[in-house]
């Protein structure tokens, strides 16, 4: 048994999946990420234009699937839910990559996000470049 403990939430005009976009680029409204105060220090030095890679609890999801048509296309073959950026899956866990507009103590406004309003959040890591690459 593995425990995962939310450190925020995602505030969001997205309130139901049929209304959010697929990804974070095909017209996500912007949104706040609100974190906890135990994790305070964590984001000391996270700055508007930062790239971010955040990882999100998608608790609306179902677990037990493990067939999808890709994008919700009917017209595409079922696929192995692990080959697919599908919701639904065992394990739930959201990969978004966003972008920091503005930083307000405890929140953080980005852009490119398409999870729901009330979404957990899990961690945030900052987006690398490879080596060799400016």
């Amino acid at each position: 048994m593995y425990e995962i403990l939310p450190i925020g939430t995602v505030e969001s005009p997205l309130v139901e999946r049929g209304s959010a976009p697929k990804q974070g680029d095909e017209g996500a409204p912007e949104a706040w990420l609100v974190f906890t105060d135990g994790v305070a220090d964590g984001l000391r030095d996270i700055v508007p234009g930062a790239e971010l890679v955040l990882l999100t609890w998608l608790d609306r999801a179902a677990r037990d699937v493990l067939l999808v048509h890709p994008r919700d296309d009917h017209s595409r073959p079922l696929t192995g839910v692990f080959s697919t950026r599908s919701p639904d899956r065992p394990n739930p866990v959201g990969l978004h990559r966003i972008t920091v507009l503005a930083v307000e103590g405890l929140r953080i406004r980005v852009a490119g996000l398409e999870a729901l309003d009330g979404t957990p959040i899990i961690d945030v890591k900052p987006v690398l470049e490879r080596r060799g690459e400016r």
